[in-house]
């Protein structure tokens, strides 16, 4: 009964543990622009590039945890005393890598998504991330309204 306590905590804490070490950045470009999609103020420039970029496909986490347990069950069964709980909790952590490796790789990828970067009739630079372009292209005047950009 006390070899399952602390089977179950293992697992736990390894996928509290992986979770914690997951990123949200969706910024594929960084480049020193200014950001205007953050930023509600409306402005007026030219296009000084588009750049096309694909988002990453997230995985949900579910392969993670779902390896991790796999894993830590198969490592259980190895050894006896401090080299049981030494194999569940490696096999646990090797679990959880190759769930979410193959969660990942099922997923099909993000949807491409479009840098617009502005110079900005103040000299400033911002870039704004957009699902399309539409008919905007490089060098058009623009406006940027709500951290989108129209043509002007």
């Amino acid at each position: 009964m006390n070899a399952n306590r602390k089977l179950i905590a293992v697992v736990l804490a390894t996928g509290a543990l992986l979770t914690g070490c997951a990123t949200n950045s969706s910024q594929p470009f960084g480049g020193g622009y200014n950001n205007a999609s953050n930023s509600a103020s409306a402005g007026y420039g030219v296009i000084d590039s588009i750049q096309v970029a694909q988002a990453e496909n997230r995985t949900s986490g579910a392969g993670a945890i779902l390896g991790g347990v796999v894993g830590a069950l198969a490592g259980n069964q190895i050894g006896s005393g401090g080299g049981r709980t030494a194999a569940t909790v490696a096999a646990g952590v090797a679990g959880a890598a190759l769930g979410n490796s193959v969660e990942k790789s099922r997923n099909a990828p993000g949807p491409e998504q479009y840098q617009i970067n502005v110079r900005m009739d103040n000299g400033e630079y911002r870039a704004v991330m957009q699902d399309s372009v539409y008919d905007l292209r490089v060098g058009n005047r623009v406006r940027i309204v709500d951290g989108r950009v129209y043509r002007y």
